[in-house]
């Protein structure tokens, strides 16, 4: 039992009982796994499902008969009536107002826990004789060059078709109208409702695939031009990619499992075809997406390399110009040292010139002199051997 109702029934509001298929005073035996009835008391105003009701109609034999204002009206019409359908399209609904449409329509609490919650991954699931089927959309934002994701929830019974949306896209009005422009399609009952819509979403897919793959094209230019931002815009796509790669890849779990109910179930052998249309489409879809995040991950690498290679040059640069410096700097000290000594020797000796060195010496001031000029010729021989001049 849901933590919702669990809430509402210990504060009194919403008291529960077991029955039947509700919607049709509980005639009916329950299925295996219906919905726990509720019942609500007098005292407690009901809330309007008509406030998140986007479209609702009923179909006999593919035309739309009727655009019931409420969702027992459109319970009623169904009962007895070959050929008769529901589609009933509900926009981000309160709980309450998805448990009144669980109500009438028997569905399973578990499904219904998860349409409220939402943030769902991509799933199919069988809870009786209804499936419940979630999808993700996506379309591609040229401004922003990001994908924004959609999601909605369906309910597929015998006699009904209810979606549930959560965002704007994808656009169910477009598909309804599709549908009952091909009579001999919506005849063909809930089914063809669920086919109309997957095929809708895949659709999507398409620019969402042609945007990414002109995204990578043009980080690929980025990369081999050297600009220093692309690291972060290869890191942001490939998150999109991850994103859109979690809304495509369950959709082929969901086909398979559609496929492997055609016989079991009786569905219409047209309607097989499109959906295995349906199902090529996804898997086209889902390998460009896997070569999207394929291609990333190269393109990162190439990048990381060529970053690399950009360090090396600049680091080998900066090498050159200190061995360049060094060089200098053994020239001035090589240049420094030799002119230091016959300064030193001056300093050492005075040369007051009265025969000196060594006082009175007459050769003493040519004396120094040679010596100073050794000096700076050994100095010059010994730097020049080991390359500092």
């Amino acid at each position: 039992m849901s933590e919702w109702r669990v809430r509402a029934a210990r504060a009194g509001k919403w008291p529960l009982r077991s029955s039947g298929h509700a919607g049709r005073g509980g005639t009916e035996p329950a299925p295996e796994h219906a919905l726990d009835a509720w019942t609500e008391p007098d005292d407690v105003p009901r809330v309007p499902l008509e406030r998140s009701l986007v479209d609702a109609a009923v179909y006999r034999d593919g035309r739309r008969v009727d655009a019931p204002a409420s969702l027992a009206e459109i319970y009623e019409q169904l009962p007895g009536v070959p050929g008769t359908m529901a589609w009933i399209g509900l926009y981000r609904p309160t709980p309450e107002q998805l448990w009144q449409a669980a109500d009438q329509f028997g569905l399973h609490e578990l499904a219904v826990e998860d349409a409220i919650v939402a943030h769902q991954r991509p799933k199919l699931e069988r809870y009786g004789a209804t499936l419940f089927v979630v999808l993700r959309s996506a379309r591609y934002l040229d401004e922003t060059e990001e994908v924004d994701f959609g999601e909605i929830h369906i309910f597929v019974g015998p006699e009904f078709v209810l979606t549930v949306r959560h965002s704007q896209v994808p656009d169910l009005g477009t598909v309804r109208k599709r549908l009952e422009t091909d009579q001999d399609l919506l005849a063909m009952g809930p089914e063809a409702v669920l086919y109309a819509i997957l095929d809708a979403v895949v659709d999507g897919y398409a620019p969402v695939v042609a945007g990414l793959q002109n995204d990578i094209d043009e980080i690929e230019t980025e990369v081999f031009g050297g600009d220093p931002k692309v690291s972060r815009r290869i890191y942001e796509l490939s998150r999109e990619v991850v994103d859109f790669q979690r809304a495509t890849r369950p959709l082929l779990t969901i086909m398979r499992s559609l496929e492997a109910g055609f016989a079991k179930y009786g569905t219409n052998e047209e309607l097989q075809r499109y959906l295995r249309d349906v199902a090529d489409h996804a898997t086209t879809v889902a390998e460009r997406v896997d070569g999207f995040r394929q291609a990333l991950g190269d393109i990162l690498t190439v990048n990381a390399t060529l970053v690399t290679q950009a360090q090396n040059e600049e680091m080998k640069a900066l090498a050159e110009a200190g061995h360049a410096q060094n060089n200098e700097i053994k020239k001035i000290s090589s240049w420094a040292a030799i002119l230091f000594a016959p300064t030193l020797i001056g300093t050492v000796y005075g040369m007051n010139f009265d025969h000196m060195p060594e006082l009175h010496w007459v050769l003493g001031y040519p004396f120094a002199i040679v010596l100073m000029a050794l000096v700076c010729v050994s100095l010059y021989v010994v730097f020049r051997h080991r390359d500092w001049l």
